[in-house]
């Protein structure tokens, strides 16, 4: 398995009510910033090797961040999905950044599309992978795995620390055969993410973020899972700025028509369809995601679009 290097920068910042956010930094110290947002579950290192690299080599700046409850990030539960855009700009303003792009993947997504909805003057445009779409209001979409979630939302807002605190003694256990524990889950995917999840980058991208981003603690999964099964505070069509989405055609997690009936509703969205691919589709094209993220708002001087 490849060996992955260490962030260019790593720690954790203060936010509100004494809490911290933890984060890691890959590529240019002060290039043109892009917020990745891990999945569910996930960590701050879950950014794929090519985007580092990428990242390195055309001086961009990418800042991966802990939500509350893994890595060294403070356990916390938001009201809704729209209130962590308060911390986002605690975050953007200790590291210096005044403009920004975002990608989220999966349960990642909401979270960068909010911010796409109360910050439209810092936020240049949003990629989302395979992202989940709203199951209450009026941005609603019916069907699909994410439902089970619905009907245990009120055993995980009950159960959620005793959960969190098994789930973590749980990664602790597998944390010695992390390689041994991705292949057996990679097993049980379709044919899409099987493949990806083979590649040695990604492997060695998804075990160095289980070793690293979840060492001390994991129950970022269980709190996604609470909050994207509430109103996420704001409507789709709040979100004004621009957003390019991915998604695979066989996903068995968040069905495409889960991500069409989002598009569909945001103002300025396209969708790309990655043709053969599952869940994690949206990580096997990197170069297209960093390319199109880096035309909105105009290219950043400096950082040539890829693609």
């Amino acid at each position: 398995m490849r060996n992955v290097d260490r962030p260019a920068l790593e720690g954790s910042v203060a936010v509100r009510d004494g809490r911290r956010l933890s984060f890691a930094e890959y590529g240019a110290r002060r290039g043109p910033a892009i917020v990745w947002m891990h999945g569910t579950p996930g960590g701050r290192r879950q950014v794929p090797l090519e985007a580092r690299a990428l990242a390195a080599d055309r001086g961009v700046r990418i800042i991966g961040v802990d939500r509350p409850g893994i890595g060294t990030s403070t356990p916390h539960v938001y009201p809704d999905v729209l209130d962590w855009t308060r911390d986002l700009e605690l975050l953007l303003d200790t590291l210096a950044v005044d403009t920004v792009r975002l990608v989220g993947l999966s349960g990642g997504g909401p979270y960068v599309l909010a911010a796409g909805a109360v910050l439209p003057d810092r936020v240049l445009g949003i990629g989302v992978l395979g992202g989940v779409a709203p199951t209450v209001g009026p941005d609603a979409a019916e069907g699909g795995p994410i439902q089970l979630a619905v009907q245990l939302a009120p055993l995980l807002a009950v159960a959620r620390v005793p959960l969190g605190v098994a789930l973590t003694g749980f990664v602790r256990l597998v944390r010695p055969a992390a390689g041994s524990f991705l292949d057996a889950y990679a097993a049980l995917q379709p044919p899409g993410d099987r493949r990806l999840v083979a590649r040695p980058e990604f492997k060695a991208m998804f075990v160095d973020d289980l070793l690293n981003g979840s060492r001390f603690q994991a129950s970022a999964p269980l709190t996604d899972l609470v909050l994207l099964t509430r109103d996420w505070g704001f409507r789709l069509d709040e979100v004004r700025v621009p957003v390019r989405w991915w998604h695979g055609d066989g996903d068995h997690i968040v069905p495409l028509r889960h991500g069409q009936h989002v598009v569909d509703r945001l103002p300025h969205a396209a969708l790309s369809v990655i043709e053969g691919e599952s869940h994690l589709g949206g990580l096997g094209v990197t170069e297209e995601v960093l390319g199109a993220l880096l035309a909105l708002g105009g290219a950043p001087e400096g950082a040539a679009a890829a693609g």
